[in-house]
């Protein structure tokens, strides 16, 4: 028992965030580096060094210099055993991130020093809000103009409602940036561009009463308005509270640059001193230990294909109680059979190595014939735990898609059927038609670019897409309901699931309102859950 306690003790797993373009992917790959992951950290978008991101794997993502579907890395640094998820920040993909959340103890929100807080960190913020989990800030890009400091802060305290707490302050920005000064410690790390953020940075040891030998590192016009800057933050701004960080109620902020490799390694010693190791979660009403003898897991995220050689499709299981071991038997709660998850795989984005166990905290990628959906559980035997259901958003954009080759009916529904499994689409047919057209729904409409792309390079299917004019879907509730005999608008469709589920699609709200006015008894749902 005290080598299972100090292993779940030592690991730390949490999502990165943000809105695209500010530096997410970038700070991931400067965290690898620290962590011996990697060797070389690669530029997002190749200008650099020609190389790709680590995290992002899929050929499309590495065209467009934007992550699509979350990654997972762990590595080992000073001790600990980190899991990070690396999410996509584009807005069109943020059902996989907030289903890679929901596997995640805490997050790191990475914010543009010049944008501030965009929509889409908003969305992602409330959903770490909703699960109470500790919230890190990096504000990013001091290196170029950059908003205030004292601006960005109220900022986020005044869109999330939470506190703030600098953990270190910002001299100067843009060509005028020479660094930080370390709260905690009392010392300037100074800025230098040269090594291109290959390197590690020194810090300095200097307090603010050092005058001349700060006047020496930041100049006397910089170091008077530090002076200022940090006395004012001392007095008016929020008191560093641990208890308050872990309960997701203050966010202590790190000021740098990632691309640089500035304030990163200071950054995630803070991080991993101030976390929290794996957190309990709710079974049926009731709190499961991470620290219990029993193995638990949840499946977050399902991947086809990572692997071009082999075309196999993985289940990303977040562990949540207990020991892994590779040769044991487990139970699978939804499909209430007994298994042996094969082939269990440790990740770093696409390469993976074959492990033997595994603890609470961890994150594992597991061999799927097509058996697991998201949201399933798997256990001891013996053992029913079924964690919350993760929800399935209601699709924001339909398409009518067919296969141009009539000859490759079966790539097609394998193809189209893994990706919707996978969660990166939703698909319908029409009951009692005989129509083959597949509909599609897509929270984003980059998706459907992803969902072409996919059929075409992995399953050597192009398809025929056809937009379709609907902007609402909901889930028909209740078995009873005679849907041929409903009084619905014209340009409503009736559709199915894969899974035989009844849903209406609307062109309008008006058109939801006229469905529920003129078929009293009737209950549509916006969303549906992963059971």
């Amino acid at each position: 028992m005290p080598r299972l306690n100090e292993e779940i003790n030592r690991r730390r797993t949490f999502a990165i965030i943000s809105h695209p373009d500010a530096g997410k992917t970038t700070l991931t790959e400067k965290l690898l580096l620290y962590g011996g992951a990697i060797q070389l950290a690669g530029s997002v978008k190749g200008k650099a060094t020609a190389r790709h991101a680590v995290s992002d794997w899929m050929e499309l993502e590495k065209q467009r210099g934007i992550s699509i579907t979350s990654s997972v890395m762990q590595f080992e640094y000073d001790g600990y055993c980190i899991n990070i998820l690396d999410t996509p920040g584009h807005q069109d993909f943020s059902e996989d991130t907030y289903r890679t959340l929901m596997a995640a103890d805490s997050a790191v929100m990475v914010i543009d020093a010049a944008k501030g807080i965009e929509p889409q960190t908003r969305k992602l913020f409330r959903i770490c809000a909703m699960r109470h989990i500790p919230i890190f800030t990096f504000i990013n890009k001091l290196d170029r103009e950059a908003r205030s400091p004292y601006d960005l802060l109220e900022e986020l305290e005044k869109e999330f409602g939470i506190g703030t707490y600098p953990m270190n302050w910002p001299i100067g920005c843009g060509n005028d940036f020479k660094g930080v000064y370390d709260r905690q410690n009392q010392q300037i790390l100074a800025f230098q561009e040269f090594h291109r953020g290959q390197n590690r940075i020194s810090s300095v040891a200097c307090r603010l009463d050092e005058t001349e030998k700060l006047d020496e590192l930041i100049g006397e016009r910089l170091r008077r308005t530090l002076e200022d800057d940090v006395e004012l933050v001392d007095g008016a701004g929020y008191d560093f509270d641990l208890e308050s960080i872990r309960a997701g109620l203050l966010s202590p902020v790190f000021f740098g640059s990632a691309l640089n490799n500035f304030g990163v390694e200071p950054f995630l010693k803070s991080f991993l001193e101030m976390t929290i190791p794996p957190l309990p979660r709710v079974s049926n009403g009731k709190t499961i230990d991470p620290c219990a003898d029993s193995f638990s897991a949840f499946v977050f995220k399902i991947q086809a294909n990572m692997n071009k050689a082999h075309r196999d499709r993985i289940a990303f299981m977040r562990i949540c109680s207990g020991r892994f071991q590779r040769e044991k038997e487990y139970y699978h709660v939804q499909g209430a059979k007994a298994l042996r998850l094969s082939q269990p795989q440790q990740l770093m984005a696409s390469d993976r190595s074959i492990i033997d166990e595994a603890f609470a905290g961890d994150i594992i990628g597991v061999f799927d014939p097509g058996i697991f959906s998201i949201g399933d559980t798997v256990c001891e035997k013996g053992m029913d735990i079924r964690y919350e259901g993760i929800p399935s958003f209601a699709p924001e954009h339909f398409a009518a898609v067919e296969r141009i080759d009539t000859m490759k009916r079966k790539q097609f529904e394998k193809g189209i059927m893994q990706i919707a499994q996978e969660g990166a689409i939703q698909i319908f047919h029409e009951p009692h038609t005989g129509v083959e057209e597949i509909l599609v729904g897509v929270v984003g409409v980059l998706q459907f670019e992803v969902l072409e792309y996919r059929l075409k390079t992995e399953y050597g299917v192009d398809i025929r897409r056809r937009d379709l004019p609907y902007e609402l879907i909901r889930w028909v509730s209740g078995d009873n309901v005679d849907i041929p005999m409903l009084n619905l608008t014209s340009d409503t469709k009736w559709v199915q699931d894969f899974k035989g589920n009844n849903l209406l699609l609307f062109t309008s709200s008006w058109c939801v309102d006229w469905a529920l006015q003129k078929n009293p008894g009737l209950e549509l749902k916006a969303f549906n859950h992963n059971d």
